[in-house]
């Protein structure tokens, strides 16, 4: 019999049962649920002499503070324009992504430019850091490290001296001895990213904070960690690519899904400025199924290529494989195909890339992978020097996006002078715009070869 007052709490989930119970049913997890105890809720609250709640109006009369600008220009791209003081930022990824490595060349960045910056490791020791600084030739940087796992040491030390901006890595490794859960546990992981949230608030001091990733990409821990953060940063890298994506998830003092390309190298993470030309590669003469999407990530246009293979299916079940986009839009695709262009894929397997390992969700991709498909089925490659954009509807109609000017002024900067794209686009003359207003005029014309073909520019 549960003792009064005690409560289960699921390790995987945070779901809370009022019993034990060898699963939980929240998320199926087995031997996840763990005791702790809670103080029963008074039945009324008691008057208080204090003057209660005072209200203020919007308008204030002290000036925003200045962002924080730490000198790596992708990450402050990200962050808004540079990291708000007082501010808390939850950034995850996968086991070996890079995510230390970033942000030792954000704190040595940031304190060369003057910013008081401590850099707490809970995972590694200070040696550790250090010849990992030495290597990234970042030895030299005014950095305070610690290696601590004890809320309360951490708090006193960051109590004592006035820090600018904090890097906690990782939330994971940190318990608090007023809770008797381990550390990793869904209490201790709760109770020590709230006390750093309202330290942050309070003394108005930037606190990062790493958090692990679960199997299927999620930050390990409560969700609620994730609501009490002001941003969260997700670090992604395919295996194979020496490129990695900083993408925002959600931040209260900037635009979400805003993106920073970095190339990793000998020396640490490399900013790329112009992501267009890494993922576009050497260029050249395209075969059939390749289409050159010109997309947007967050403020930003991108430049990314879409490859398509429609081969015969040597089993009696297609195949549908897709990498770097939604599998559900491509099955929407794949029938607008066939209902309204008469072209059928019932028999045969489909390939979709999104060259470069870059995941691409926006609805601007659609004219681009219906493109490719096409493309690769009639065996018509696309003129060189074109670019494609426009979201498809069920009934077949070609959509406008939005941003298409920056899309097309993009494209232009980078030697590309035709599109393929929903009428509205031809108003802005940046572009040889070959204006679609439904699916199958766009399959006419390329397996007519009707497209204006432009040669690039050298």
């Amino acid at each position: 019999m549960a003792r009064d007052g005690a409560i289960y709490v699921c390790q995987s989930c945070g779901a809370v049962h009022a019993k034990w119970a060898g699963q939980c049913t929240a998320c199926q997890g087995w031997n996840t649920l763990v005791e702790e105890t809670q103080s029963r809720p008074p039945g009324t609250l008691k008057p208080s002499r204090a003057r209660g709640l005072a209200f203020e109006d919007l308008r204030s009369d002290n000036p925003e503070p200045p962002r924080l600008t730490t000198g790596v220009a992708e990450f402050d791209r990200v962050c808004g324009g540079g990291v708000v003081p007082g501010s808390a930022i939850l950034l995850s990824g996968d086991p070996g992504v890079g995510k230390s490595t970033l942000l030792l060349q954000v704190t040595a960045q940031a304190a060369a430019r003057g910013a008081r910056v401590a850099y707490i490791s809970g995972e590694e020791a200070i040696e550790q850091i250090r010849s990992r600084a030495a290597r990234m030739g970042l030895a030299e940087a005014p950095v305070n490290l610690a290696a601590e796992t004890s809320l309360r040491e951490i708090l006193d030390g960051l109590k004592r001296d006035s820090f600018d901006l904090v890097i906690v890595d990782s939330v994971q490794t940190l318990w608090s001895d007023s809770h008797e859960a381990g550390p990793g546990s869904v209490t201790q992981v709760r109770a020590c990213a709230g006390e750093l949230v309202r330290f942050a608030k309070k003394r108005g001091v930037a606190i990062v904070l790493v958090g692990h990733v679960t199997k299927d990409g999620q930050v390990a821990g409560p969700r609620v960690v994730e609501h009490m953060v002001d941003a969260v940063l997700s670090f992604e890298g395919e295996r194979g690519y020496p490129f990695r994506i900083l993408r925002a998830g959600k931040n209260r003092f900037g635009a979400t899904d805003e993106i920073g390309v970095f190339e990793m190298g000998d020396r640490g993470l490399n900013e790329v400025p112009n992501p267009s030309a890494l993922f576009l590669g050497e260029g050249g003469e395209r075969a059939a199924g390749s289409v050159v999407f010109a997309g947007i990530e967050g403020s930003r246009p991108v430049l990314v290529e879409v490859q398509a293979l429609v081969a015969p299916s040597a089993y009696g079940t297609p195949r549908r494989a897709v990498v770097g986009w939604d599998n559900g839009r491509l099955a929407m695709v794949l029938a607008v195909l066939e209902a309204r262009c008469g072209l059928g894929f019932g028999d045969k397997d489909v390939y979709l890339n999104v060259a470069g390992g870059l995941r691409i969700s926006e609805p601007a991709a659609d004219l681009a992978a219906a493109a490719a498909l096409v493309s690769s089925a009639l065996d018509r490659p696309l003129p060189e020097g074109m670019v494609v954009f426009g979201e498809i509807s069920l009934s077949g109609e070609v959509r406008p996006v939005n941003r298409m000017e920056s899309r097309m002024k993009e494209a232009k900067k980078l030697g590309f002078d035709a599109a393929l794209a929903p009428g509205q686009a031809a108003e802005g003359d940046i572009l040889r715009v070959n204006s679609v207003s439904r699916l199958a005029e766009a399959v006419q014309r390329i397996d007519d070869g009707a497209l204006r073909p432009q040669a690039r520019h050298a």
